[in-house]
Order: structure tokens, then sequence, then C-alpha cells
């Protein structure tokens, strides 16, 4: 038997960084996120050979293990065996199961597209699938989250992996003790239209490691940093106030208020911004777009822009010159999802 699952990447839209502990659980996180149509990959095949082989084929690494209850935590694809020693740990799995994992994404990591958080969703949907795990999305995005965030130890917020496994628009309150809520947005279809029309996604080229930022972010919060604090209570206003202009289909709020947020976004690590960033934002604001923000922590990946559709184009040929790509998308509905072929 075959078991494959998907995950869709999300584009941090509003409120980024405060769904990070301890500032969400001392003043409450707000995040309106989006997923769109790009994705993590997942395929189990059940084998024999009592062996369990992990290849990640966009990563072009591969390991295999003598099969066991438990698999080393050593740097090499530790999010895949990070993932199986919990399920074998938390569903009581009697005996070593024998399978070989590939995976694949559409984003690298650092991309800040929640690429390493939706692949981890990936993967244990296709556990749930195969082993017939009794997991819904809130259970597979606590997981998750509890695999990386502790039993990785790697720094990062809560926001993509709740947004892995529900999909679609989504306003997100994170609260103390890890209480999480996600509210679907109901979003008419020609806002969507329209704000695809008034976006263009362009990646740097460059990933980065979240983990320095968001070090510097815990360590503002822990030391009462009054500027970055503050910065970040607007930065989730921003998620209420980008809530209100979606709904409403109100675009040019909407670059408003990413505008205003990307100047808060700043102010909370030092190393958010840099020259190439800063030369990307020249550039399409010099072609005409209206406002920009780094989709994720901050430091390289993806960066999200608003124009005027008329003016996509031209933005579009400018950034291309820079040597980055210039990525199409669409916004899409459904969230982690698997299914299995006999």
């Amino acid at each position: 038997m075959i078991i494959r699952s998907k995950a869709p990447l999300r584009l941090g839209l509003a409120g980024g960084g405060s769904d990070v502990s301890p500032y969400s659980d001392i003043y409450g996180g707000l995040i309106l996120n989006a997923t769109i149509n790009m994705y993590a990959y997942c395929t189990i095949e059940e084998t024999t050979n009592s062996q369990i082989e992990i290849v990640a084929t966009d990563l072009d690494q591969n390991v295999t293990y003598a099969a066991s209850k438990e698999l080393p935590i050593n740097g090499m694809l530790d999010l895949h065996k990070g993932v199986y020693n919990r399920i074998v740990k938390d569903f009581e799995i009697s005996k070593p199961l024998s399978f070989r994992i590939i995976t694949y994404s559409d984003a690298p990591a650092g991309s800040g597209l929640g690429s390493s958080s939706t692949m981890v969703v990936c993967i244990l949907k296709a556990f749930v699938e195969w082993l017939n795990l009794p997991m819904g999305d809130y259970e597979i995005a606590h997981l998750a989250y509890e695999i990386e965030r502790i039993d990785l130890g790697l720094s990062g917020g809560k926001q993509d992996q709740y947004a892995a496994a529900f999909g679609g628009f989504n306003f997100m309150e994170f609260l103390k003790d890890n209480h999480v809520i996600v509210n679907p947005l109901r979003i008419k279809r020609w806002i969507i239209d329209e704000l695809e029309s008034s976006m263009v996604l362009y990646y740097t080229g460059a990933s980065r490691s979240s983990a320095q930022i968001i070090d510097e972010q815990k360590k503002n919060t822990t030391n009462n940093n009054e500027l970055a604090i503050q910065a970040m209570h607007k930065i989730k206003q921003s998620a209420i106030d980008t809530k209100t202009a979606l709904l409403k289909g109100d675009i040019n709020a909407f670059a408003s208020i990413l505008g205003e947020a990307w100047e808060n976004k700043k102010k909370m690590a030092k190393c958010i911004s840099n020259d190439m960033i800063q030369e990307a934002f020249d550039v399409a604001m010099g072609a005409g777009a209206i406002a920009g923000k780094i989709s994720g922590a901050g430091g390289g990946g993806f960066i999200m822009f608003v124009v005027e559709p008329t003016k996509k184009r031209m933005v579009e040929n400018a950034l291309r010159k820079l040597g980055g790509n210039v990525m199409g998308f669409q916004f899409s509905e459904g969230g982690t999802h698997g299914w299995k072929i006999y």
C-alpha cells in the first residue's frame, strides 16, 4: 500500500511574530494568514525489509536505519524522524514499522512560507492516514508544533502548523497555555480575485534561518524592550485591521496596513531587513508598487508587494532584473489531506 499527503504553504498577511512565546503567552497573539497553491508532499510506501528509509528529494538527502521504535536526532532529516518518534511514542506502536518515506516541497526551507512546519504537518497527515490515527486538524497542528518547538528545540511560532492543517484564509488567536482558536474567514470570491491581481510574490533567492531573528524577538519580550513590545502590539493590531479591510474588499486599506506593519516589524530585530531586501523594495516601489512586507520572520525569503493591477507586469519585470524569482500564485482553500493507493 502507498499513502500520500500534501499540505499548503502560507503567506503571513498580518500579525506575524505575535504567535511566538513568550509574547503570545503574556499578551496574546493574533495572526491573519492565507494558504496558497504551493505545497509540501509526502509519500509512505510500506516495505517488508525491516528498514526505515527517509528520502527528501528536494534536499538531495536520504538516510536508512534498521527498523526501530526510535530514530536518532542528529541533524539529518530530523523533522521526519521527529514525527516518527512521536507517532510511535504517543500511539504506543508495539513494533517497529518498516517503510520508505519520500518528501519534497515547492518552496525551500527558510523561504518565509512556513515550509518546515508545513512539511511536519504533511508527514503527520500521511501517518494519520496510514495508521488510521484519531487526529483532527487541531490535534495535527498542535502535535506538529510540539515536535518542532519542544522535541527538536527549533525556534519559531505557532501559526504555520495551523495554516497548513486548516488551509484558506484564517484569523488565528494564540493565547496562554498553547490555547489556539482558528477562525476561518469567508471572503467573497471577487475580493480574493482582486487581491491576487494586486499582489506580486518575489523570492529573493536567499533562504535564511529564522531562529536568530525569533530568538532576538523573544529576548526583547523577556527583557521588556519597550520599543520592540510596542511595535509588536501594533503588528498584532494590524491583524484585526487587515481582517476588516479584506472582508470589505478594501485593497487600498490592506496595502496601507501592510506597509505600516513592515515598518513596525523592522523594529523587532536588527537583521529582519538588509541591503538586498531594501534594494528589492526600492526597485518595486520605483516601478509602481504601493507597499510590501516580508512573509515570515525576515532576513530573506519571499517578499509580498501590493500593486495597482495595471502596474503588476511593470513591477514584476523590474524585480526580475535583480536576479530573484517572481512567483505566480493563487490562494488555496483546503488544508492538509491524505489518501491511500492499494
